[in-house]
């Protein structure tokens, strides 16, 4: 047999829930752990004096009893368990683990028997319950009964509020002599039991203190047994069995100190539970602090840990009666050194920035709200971009029970020291080689897709080529769309109506036109955007492109990815397949080159068919509709726009312009010029008399 027996799973009772943990059997202790909060639960084996094995609701149990009064229930043991449980317990510890069963008849009236910190109630000397007198909360009498009441425990599914016992009188002697039963029933429970009353003098006292959650000012009252916060709307009452550990960290401005109190069960106030009491100090503030009891007392109580006067810093005096009343230590960052050179990093939790804290144990949140996350429920961590800004990164720590915790606006210059944390921590990272190819560099957080498969990029990229290609091919003619250009045409419009006109122009209008001109503004001219060209329209009967290696091994491999991964999604055999193509080697490659490349020599033969056969030239396209029209449309286009413009501008002015013969003439003749080839079929004769109508007369003409 080993030195020690672990188990796994093992179950214990707190306040009507059950906490799973390991429990250990070991030479020199018993140990066991919770899994929940943490807290280790230490048996010395010297002080062992009875076990019992019994069956209980979730299989088999251990109860053990210690010279010192106290009791631990274990739960969740298998029936073949007890005989090397029992072997190992006669060799180490010299106790029998003795078999005893509970009463299961139902009966409601039996005896009771307070054994240290449980009441036992049996029927025919077989116990059918206990209750551990810790979880009372009161405990009232009436004229046969006693009633008690208890802490209720939120993530209990079901709470048992209070149970009654009516306890008979006794004989008329024994009570002249002695006290009533009901009485003595009533002081054994209060005397164990967990009710928490301001009797006595407190310790000492700190006034005025900051406190962060709950949030106020309260004076703390430091008593025995419990710690009471006194606000001014509030009051809390904080036994030392509920406080797990404690915190003292540094502020990241060097000024300022945090001293953070972990419960369990949490501290209530309505709906609003508080699991952390955190205390805000500066360290400049000093205090002188005065015991109220004897140095007698003070050294027989906690032993050299306090004296009767202290003095220093505020949060030292604190956290100094906090350590020896607690009887727990106080826990303080580690080796762990931000960019900026403090122990802790800024960042933002659930929209509310906040400090977070690399302990050598754990991650702590401050402050709203709190978080504690030991590295033992932690499950694994995740590096993430920011989701508004590349200067910054988010930090996930996912825990064992499936919680995900989300820290984000990190600056990136902390990323290198808190990679090289987590690593020297051993923690699990989910994106480890991602991240390791980045460290160092200062585009860490920038786009890094390139070095992963895109089989959509490379699709769109094999269309383009194909698409150039059957672009080259229809435009043979050697004409380009180069020659339409309407950035050109609005150039030269914007020339003619200048703000430098001609002196015919301006002696036109007159005097009163360039006042006009003076009042009026000059106009800017217009910039026109370069317009995309148009996409070609598809032509529905031609052959399909062909597909990429890529694509054409994805074919192939398919429904081999199918089978290997029963039930898995569209967009999974997609990932799945680019990371297999990614895998394979060159060698491999090259035969779903080849296919694509004979493919794509395919496709070009039956597109030269189909083009010879007439398909696609259906529908003239824009650059064939160009050619007919010729430069007489640019002319058409320019004259339009000219005549639109003069006519805006004789709006805006007022006056009505002189348009002389000649003006008209050659309007009409231009207008005449821009006609088609076809019905400007006329004689030699017809086409003299135009170009005399079409000259300009003499300078006498003018003034008709």
């Amino acid at each position: 047999m080993g030195d020690t027996l672990e188990f796994s799973d093992i179950y214990q009772e707190v306040k009507g829930s059950w906490n799973d943990g390991r429990l250990r059997f070991g030479r020199q202790s018993v140990v066991y752990k919770s899994s929940k909060t943490g807290k280790v639960d230490s048996i010395p084996a010297a002080e062992l004096s009875q076990a019992q094995w019994r069956r209980v609701c979730l299989g088999q149990g251990i109860k053990l009893t210690t010279s010192t009064g106290h009791i631990y229930k274990y739960d969740g043991f298998r029936d073949t368990d007890f005989e090397k449980i029992s072997e190992y317990f006669k060799a180490h510890y010299k106790v029998e683990l003795s078999e005893k069963e509970l009463c299961v008849k139902g009966w409601n009236w039996g005896t009771t028997k307070f054994s240290g910190p449980l009441l036992s109630f049996e029927v025919n000397d077989s116990p059918a319950f206990e209750i551990p007198l810790a979880s009372v909360s009161q405990c009232a009498t009436g004229k046969n009964e006693v009633t008690l009441e208890f802490h209720q425990n939120d993530e209990a599914e079901v709470s048992l509020m209070e149970v009654r016992f009516y306890v008979p009188p006794g004989d008329t002697a024994t009570t002249e002599e002695g006290p009533e039963p009901v009485e003595v029933f009533r002081d054994s429970v209060l005397s164990k039991a967990d009710v928490i009353q301001a009797t006595g003098d407190a310790v000492c006292i700190f006034k005025e203190l900051q406190c962060l959650t709950p949030r106020g000012r309260y004076d703390i009252r430091i008593y025995p047994s419990f710690l009471h916060l006194h606000g001014k709307t509030f009051d809390y009452k904080i036994p030392y069995t509920t406080v797990l550990r404690l915190f003292l960290l540094p502020h990241k401005d060097q000024r300022q100190m945090f001293f953070m109190i972990s419960l369990d069960p949490p501290i209530k106030q309505g709906q609003t539970r508080y699991h952390f009491l955190i205390l805000l100090f500066s360290k400049e503030e000093d205090l002188s602090l005065s015991l109220n009891m004897t140095e007698e007392e003070v050294e027989k109580r906690y032993g050299g840990k306090l004296s009767k006067n202290m003095s220093g810093s505020l949060y030292e005096m604190v956290g100094r009666v906090m350590k020896a009343l607690v009887n727990r230590k106080i826990t303080v960052p580690g080796n762990f050194l931000g960019h900026s050179g403090t122990q802790c990093i800024t960042c933002s939790y659930k929209a509310s920035s906040g400090l977070l804290y690399p302990l050598e144990r754990g991650f702590v949140y401050i402050h709203k709200p709190p978080v504690h996350l030991r590295f033992e429920e932690v499950s694994c961590v995740n590096f993430a971009r920011g989701t508004t800004t590349t200067r910054s990164f988010d930090f996930e720590i996912e825990t064992k029970q499936g919680t995900q915790f989300t820290f984000s606006s990190i600056e990136r210059e902390e990323y290198g020291k808190l990679f090289d944390f987590v690593t020297a921590k051993k923690l699990s990272i989910k994106n480890r080689g991602f991240k390791e190819g980045l460290k160092g560099k200062d585009d860490m957080l920038e786009d890094s897709d390139e070095d992963q498969h895109d089989a959509y990029l490379e699709r769109m990229k094999e269309e383009g080529k194909i698409r150039e290609e059957a672009n080259d091919s229809d435009d043979s003619d050697g004409e380009s769309d180069e020659s339409f250009n309407p950035g050109e045409e609005e150039d030269d419009i914007a020339e003619e109506y200048d703000s430098k006109a001609s002196a015919s122009d301006s002696s036109a209008e007159g005097g009163d036109s360039d006042r006009e001109k003076k009042k009026r503004p000059a106009k800017k001219a217009k910039v026109v955007k370069e317009k995309k060209p148009r996409k070609k329209p598809k032509d529905s009967g031609a052959p399909k492109r062909p597909m990429s290696a890529y694509f054409l091994w994805l074919n192939a491999s398919r429904e081999s990815i199918k089978a290997e991964h029963p039930g898995i999604s569209i967009t999974e055999i997609s990932k799945r397949a680019g990371e297999m193509w990614r895998e394979l080697g060159k060698e491999q490659k090259v035969e779903w080159d080849g296919k694509a490349e004979e493919a794509k020599k395919d496709y070009e033969v039956v597109m030269r068919e189909y083009r010879e056969s007439g398909g696609g030239s259906s529908a003239p396209s824009k650059k064939e509709r160009k050619k007919k029209g010729g430069k007489s449309d640019e002319k058409n286009k320019k004259g339009a726009s000219s005549g639109g413009r003069e006519r805006e501008r004789e709006r805006t002015t007022g006056i009505d312009s002189f348009k002389s013969r000649e003006f008209i003439s050659s309007e009409e003749s231009s207008s005449e010029s821009d006609r088609g080839k076809g019905k400007r079929k006329r004689k030699g004769s017809d086409e003299k008399e135009e170009e005399v109508a079409s000259t300009p007369p003499s300078s006498d003409s003018g003034s008709d």
